[in-house]
């Protein structure tokens, strides 16, 4: 284990960084980057990007939500970020009589701006490397059951020190290569977070799922929100008496648009990437686990669209569960498309081949490079059937069917006797989760989802054979009726009353009960039989990319995304995806009047208002040199999910653009950096601004912005 933390550390002293592959983390920026970044064009400093002691761009980006990155810009803590990732918020304060999704939502003033209950803003405030606290004492032959027990130890006696080093900071300990390094996190967490701006979805989410991933892009993904504070600028809960966040540090913005070739970086939270999977995951992905999830997920979408169209309630209470499905769900197909097209698997397999080749030469068989691949292999090969079941199980039944999902609250053990000590949460959070509840719609999906499964499943849940047959003979559709016409959970006042006056025993019988009980009895079931050769497949896993890093000793390596801060930078360039085929670097309102399709209102609609303001050509100051109104631009850096919202900087950090997608051509970055392909979509800020400005009439909030 010594020799890969020396490696590490000298790894990261010594490479300068190539191509534009990679998500590169804040602190090596002067000892891996910067050069190259210089020679790029980048004019910053790696301290003013980067600084353990004094403010820096770093500290202007934030976590926002679950699952997002968000920018402040403003010193009142004024934050831009997606439409997408404001869209759970949106839709939660939405209502048919104030459908903001719909018609959008702008605050003339500061007292105007909504609380977003449950929103989080999250901003590092350090980070450390702290690979020899956590793997300093683990044998470099230890096993995997060893290196596990050691380094959970470890990591939970660090946690417990940065608390207490931390006061009301929380903590988060994150594996990098595989296991083979660690950081620490110190975030301090804002929950007083008010919607400031959204566009209509018209405008926000133009396009939908036709054009998700597509380039060209015409879509104005942004939304505005605010954090707030208490009095001495630290976490508060909501009080009208909070005000905004003072922010040290703000992001700039820039007008001047941009050109081919410019400097461009992004700096964001990548969620999850798999840039070290081996040719034998490949072939599980492309056989099983992205063929499921398309099936599975598209069945259940169509349900949900035909019931959002032909009904406004029922659209806003399944706009953000729809988008977020079907996100992931057109991903898988993109990605099994470039995978393919591209000879992902092949290249992965010469590159296992010269590995196995270097290790059976160089290594011993005790230091565990040799066999690697051999249990990366045989893992995968245990793991693929029931992981299959598994899929099914968790996408079909826990995800697909709502119902299970109160009736888990309930059957959770400990958790539901916290929640009960504390009526009045526990009856607001049943109402927010009906709120956004049709059992009409869940029905029809119950329906589907239990008939795939039947037919697609190898081994069952108990209750097809000891309910759906022995009492229905069968027939799922009564099945799924007798389900949705008994059980207590099926109805909020039945809920309501539960909580009042609860007890086990009321519920133990419930036949949505018995359901969610097969069901986790079967995934806990697999879970655990996936134990023995999931430890194999990480110790493999763990080998294999130590190896690769010392086979390959001069090569610049970044880890794989895992939701911290990260660094990618490039230029601004076009692309041609095929023959005869080239794309331009940028788009223009024209664009959007040029898509628009009254045949698919849904996704084609373009506001009267957007029209009147082309006609004439109103663009003001955010028009370019050719007097056009840019929407979007690419630039060709390394993202991925996670970094919806990120900002894209210019090469003096200012803020140009917001970046929300990838392209659809390689969809198999995750899994492959596609050089020549890969490109980030964004929506210039631009256009941003003037939606706000001309659109919206919310003038006023760019009077708080600096502009460079």
């Amino acid at each position: 284990m010594k020799k890969i933390l020396l490696f590490l550390a000298a790894a990261c002293v010594t490479l300068t960084a190539a191509a534009d592959e990679g998500m590169w983390l804040l602190p090596y920026l002067q000892k891996m980057n910067i050069k190259n970044m210089k020679e790029r064009g980048c004019k910053l400093s790696a301290e003013e990007i980067y600084s353990i002691d004094k403010s820096s761009l770093k500290d202007a980006v934030v976590i926002f939500g679950g699952g997002c990155t968000g920018e402040i810009v403003s010193p009142d803590g004024l934050l831009f970020t997606n439409h997408h990732c404001g869209y759970g918020s949106i839709q939660q304060l939405s209502s048919v009589e104030h459908d903001y999704l719909k018609y959008g939502f702008w605050a003339m003033s500061r007292a105007e701006e909504l609380p977003a209950p449950g929103l989080q803003v999250r901003f590092v405030r350090k980070i450390a490397d702290v690979t020899a606290d956590i793997l300093g004492n683990v044998p470099s032959i230890a096993s995997q059951e060893e290196y596990d027990r050691i380094k959970h130890e470890n990591i939970v006696a660090l946690k417990k020190r940065l608390r207490e080093e931390n006061p009301g900071m929380e903590v988060s300990v994150k594996s990098f290569f595989g296991g083979n390094q660690f950081f620490a996190f110190v975030m301090e967490v804002y929950t007083d977070v008010r919607l400031v701006g959204t566009p209509p979805s018209s405008i926000g989410k133009f396009g939908g799922d036709t054009d998700n991933w597509m380039w060209p892009r015409h879509t104005g993904d942004f939304s505005i929100f605010r954090v707030y504070a208490g009095p001495d600028n630290r976490p508060a809960d909501y009080s009208p008496e909070n005000r905004p966040y003072k922010a040290e540090k703000y992001l700039k913005i820039s007008l001047d648009g941009v050109e081919k070739n410019d400097f461009a970086m992004i700096m964001g939270f990548p969620g999850s990437t798999e840039r070290y999977a081996t040719s034998y995951e490949i072939d599980n992905l492309l056989k099983v686990e992205n063929p499921q999830r398309i099936f599975i997920r598209g069945d259940r979408q169509e349900i949900l669209w035909k019931d959002m169209v032909a009904d406004d309630a029922i659209r806003i209470q399944y706009a953000s569960k729809y988008a977020g499905s079907s996100n992931y769900w057109k991903n898988s197909i993109g990605m099994s498309r470039g995978i393919e097209k591209l000879g992902v698997k092949a290249r992965k397999e010469a590159q296992e081949a010269s590995f196995q080749a270097w290790a059976e030469k160089n290594t011993l068989p005790e230091e565990g490079y040799i066999d690697a691949l051999g249990k990366i292999r045989s893992s995968v090969e245990r793991m693929s059937s029931m992981n299959a079941a598994r899929q099914y199980l968790a996408e079909a039944f826990l995800a697909a069917v709502e119902l299970l999902s109160p009736v888990r609250m309930f059957t959770a053990g400990d958790s539901v006797k916290s929640d009960l000590g504390d009526t009045d949460a526990l009856i607001k959070r049943v109402q927010n989760w009906y709120e956004d509840y049709s059992v009409t719609t869940d029905r029809k999906v119950a329906k589907r989802m239990l008939a795939i499964a039947r037919e697609n499943m190898k081994e069952l849940p108990s209750f097809y054979a000891e309910v759906v047959d022995k009492q229905f003979g069968g027939d799922i559709d009564a099945y799924v009726d007798y389900l949705y016409d008994h059980s207590l959970f099926a109805s909020e006042e039945k809920v309501l009353a539960l909580v009042k006056d609860y007890a086990p025993e009321k519920i133990a019988d419930d036949p949505a009960v018995v359901l969610a009980r097969s069901v986790m009895e079967q995934y806990s079931a697999l879970s655990d039989a996936l134990k023995e050769p999931q430890e194999l497949y990480e110790e493999g896993h763990r080998k294999y990319i130590a190896g690769l890093m010392l086979q390959n000793p001069d090569k610049a390596w970044a880890s794989d995304a895992n939701f911290t801060i990260r660094l990618t930078y490039g230029r601004v360039l076009p692309y041609s995806p095929a023959d005869g085929i080239e794309y331009n670097y940028y788009t223009t309102l024209k664009g959007v009047m040029e898509k628009e399709d009254p045949e698919n209102p849904q996704e084609f609609f373009v506001p009267e208002k957007l029209k009147e303001l082309y006609a004439v050509k109103d663009f003001g100051r955010y028009a370019n040199a050719k007097g056009e109104l840019p929407t979007c631009f690419l630039a060709d850096c390394d993202i991925t999910g996670g970094n919806s919202g990120s900002p894209v900087l210019n090469d003096r950090g200012a803020l140009i653009g917001l970046a929300f997608d990838g392209n659809w051509e390689a969809m198999s970055g995750d899994i492959a950096f596609e050089p020549e392909l890969q490109r980030t979509i964004a929506v210039d800020i631009r256009y941003v601004l003037f939606v706000v400005d001309k659109f919206a009439g919310a003038r006023w909030l760019l009077d708080e912005l600096q502009f460079e």
